[in-house]
């Protein structure tokens, strides 16, 4: 298994010898790469199973430095990056040519971001190239928010996981770009829209799934357990298992069922809180999907603030019939 600790230099040494280091962030842990060499990415895909038409998310430590690979950053996205950075904010923006195809699926944008974690930025600030950083785990598989998943999944595969704790938000970050004139969410993540939408007026959300995606994260399947996991009305679903003899497991929000064992139910906040919920979600479905049950059921969070990213993520988790 990979070594875990938190020790800069030794990440940075894995970093420049164009190996894999998992990093935290404020979101999720990273698959880290030189986003320079690709080499270094096309080890990135290779240890995800990735597929190549899905572009990764490149991080920089600040905003200046956001400019040494981008041509340009229109005035409201700059006003974002100036608010939200670090933060769970990526921007999808022109690329310079020193960006390499591997990282953009060869499509004209690239996205960055400023991640929020005091760990990476000190490592980000000691290497002199941006590091691409998917989600560190077996493709379309569960995001690890804890160097435990990260190692789990893969631990074989990487030499070091750098330990920054537990991720604060839970969510991957919310990608936004332009279109024109228009501001443009491509992917619903830790950053409420009305946050963004209070910054710089009212934004369009594109946030879907699509098999030629033009931003990081928006296939169709993702972010799944190995279980089947349904979504629905819990007291129709449990019912209906019940009556079938089928071993399940419960994900609610806040709900708490007599019924069931509490082993195998997880409310994501007993207070309601989508915050907590949305810190909680990836944790909570990675536990269900571990116990000893031949199906998850889920309901669907409010849709409002972070609940709409939830339920971006619950959908693509949900077998399709």
């Amino acid at each position: 298994m990979a070594e875990i600790g938190q020790d800069i230099s030794q990440a940075k040494r894995v970093l420049d010898a164009a190996k894999l280091v998992s990093i935290p962030t404020e979101t999720v842990y990273g698959l880290a790469g030189n986003a320079l060499n690709p080499v270094a990415v096309a080890s990135i895909f290779e240890t995800k199973n990735r597929p190549s038409f899905d572009p990764l998310i490149i991080h920089v430590p600040s905003l200046k430095e956001a400019v040494n690979y981008v041509t340009d950053i229109p005035s409201p996205l700059r006003k974002l990056a100036g608010q939200f950075w670090p933060g769970p904010l990526t921007l999808l923006l022109p690329r310079k040519e020193t960006i390499p195809d591997i990282v953009t699926s060869g499509l004209d944008r690239v996205a960055v971001r400023v991640p929020d974690h005091p760990l990476t930025l000190e490592l980000l600030s000691k290497i002199d190239y941006p590091l691409a950083a998917p989600s560190a785990n077996p493709f379309g598989y569960i995001s690890p928010t804890s160097p435990k998943h990260v190692d789990a999944q893969l631990g074989d595969k990487i030499s070091y996981i750098l330990d920054g704790g537990k991720c604060l938000v839970g969510l991957e970050s919310t990608i936004v770009g332009m279109e024109g004139d228009e501001i443009v969410v491509y992917r619903l993540g830790g950053l409420d829209i009305s946050d963004i939408e209070a910054l710089v007026g009212k934004v369009k959300v594109k946030s879907h799934s699509s098999s030629n995606p033009q931003a990081p994260g928006l296939l169709e399947s993702h972010y799944a357990p190995t279980k089947p996991f349904l979504i629905g009305d819990l007291a129709t679903l449990l019912l209906d298992h019940k009556k079938k003899g089928i071993d399940f497991a419960v994900l609610s929000l806040d709900k708490k069922f007599d019924s069931i064992p509490s082993g195998y139910q997880i409310a994501l906040s007993p207070g309601s809180d989508l915050k907590e919920a949305a810190t909680n979600l990836f944790a909570a479905m990675r536990t269900l999907d571990e116990s000893n049950v031949q199906v998850i059921l889920a309901e669907m969070m409010p849709e409002e603030g972070l609940g709409k990213a939830i339920n971006d993520r619950l959908k693509r988790a949900a077998t399709k019939g």
